[in-house]
């Protein structure tokens, strides 16, 4: 087998669904701290509802997957059997927090920077110096403090495994689980009208198809089932060795190192690192494609130190949450990982407070 040939299908094709993506989500607007500000501040749940649609796509399309495909999703790193408590809820708290402050989540970030906005371009170069500093940098061992100060068991690694230990078989419980789940997820997105329009509609359908696709690629094309160097099976192409799907920080991190090595050869172009060139790439298409392409820059000082803020509580608090609004909050929920549901809870959370903070503060300075 060529593995070196199989690794380059799978960076193929994740460049692939992260052009794609970066198309899709510009062309729809869809936005996750944009869908928790229009609840807060026009009472408006439509690009919250397509957010659930994309979690509901991506739970059924990983299920299917899992059951008839025999995709190893209990491999990916979504599914653990103990949860950082500290780590998950305060590096949530603080990416919710972060992206009300920076305009976007890294994947926002990075499209909106391929439309011109030079705010969102500062956002994520700093977002990725941020999560790279907390991976392996100065702020390492504030991470390693965080994830092992407070850690609970967990009854099971996901919803699959909580009702197998019920009694149920693994595939069936697992089946019954995404059913239930995914289909609750369904039920509300599509229950007002006005997600029934094209633009929700196609983005949601379009944002979890694309995190299916992201599954099968790594978890399906790029399985060996015996590495020829090392005689064991190996999940090629992807920087953790795992099946991966679709996220948005630590792939921002390792494109900065890649950039910064790439000619030393100890950096390989990873799945993750093709999805972040992909949807840069997808975004300007669209841009151009709808003349959106527009050059913006900061206000003031005030708007400065906003996204410089925000950036880098994305860039710490993703790694300690182990993903984003997309990794954790539609790529980990569609694992149905009990850890993704705390980490996911949390990043709204802590977009829910910092929105609030700043309607309070504009009604202060208003007053």
């Amino acid at each position: 087998m060529d593995v070196a040939h199989l690794a380059n299908q799978v960076v193929l094709f994740g460049f692939a669904l992260g052009a794609l993506l970066g198309f899709a989500t510009r062309a729809t607007h869809f936005c996750t701290v944009g869908a928790v500000a229009d609840v807060v501040s026009m009472g408006s749940f439509t690009r919250l509802r397509m957010w659930a649609l994309a979690i509901a796509v991506a739970i059924l399309g990983a299920a299917l997957l899992e059951t008839s495909q025999g995709l190893p999703l209990a491999r990916s790193f979504y599914r653990l059997t103990s949860l950082p408590l500290l780590a998950f809820v305060s590096g949530g708290l603080l990416f919710g927090a972060g992206m009300v402050l920076a305009s976007g989540c890294g994947l926002r970030s990075l499209t909106r920077a391929a439309g011109g906005n030079l705010k969102s371009l500062v956002a994520f170069l700093v977002l990725a110096l941020s999560a790279e500093m907390t991976m392996h940098g100065i702020l390492t061992p504030l991470r390693t403090l965080a994830q092992g100060a407070v850690s609970l068991p967990l009854p099971a690694p996901d919803a699959g495994s909580l009702l197998a230990g019920l009694g149920l078989p693994a595939e069936n419980a697992r089946l019954i689980a995404a059913v239930v789940i995914g289909g609750l997820f369904l039920a509300w997105s599509l229950a007002n009208r006005d997600v029934w329009q094209p633009r929700p509609l196609l983005g949601g359908i379009a944002v979890g198809s694309l995190v299916v696709g992201g599954w099968y690629v790594t978890g399906h094309l790029g399985f060996v089932a015996e590495h020829p160097d090392t005689l064991e099976e190996a999940f090629i192409g992807t920087a953790s060795g795992r099946p991966e799907a679709l996220t948005f920080v630590g792939p921002l991190a390792h494109s900065l190192e890649w950039l910064s090595w790439a000619n030393d050869g100890s950096r390989k172009v990873t799945f993750g690192i093709a999805t972040v060139a992909g949807a840069f790439l997808g975004g300007l298409a669209q841009a151009l494609l709808f003349r959106e392409f527009r050059w913006e820059g900061f206000r003031d000082a005030r708007d400065t130190a906003r996204h410089l803020i925000g950036a880098v509580l994305m860039g710490f608090g993703g790694i300690l949450a182990m993903g984003c609004t997309l990794g954790q909050g539609v790529s980990g929920v569609s694992t149905l990982a009990l850890a993704s549901f705390v980490a996911l809870a949390s990043i709204i959370a802590g977009a829910f407070a910092m929105l609030r903070l700043d309607l309070w503060w504009m009604e202060r300075q208003a007053g």
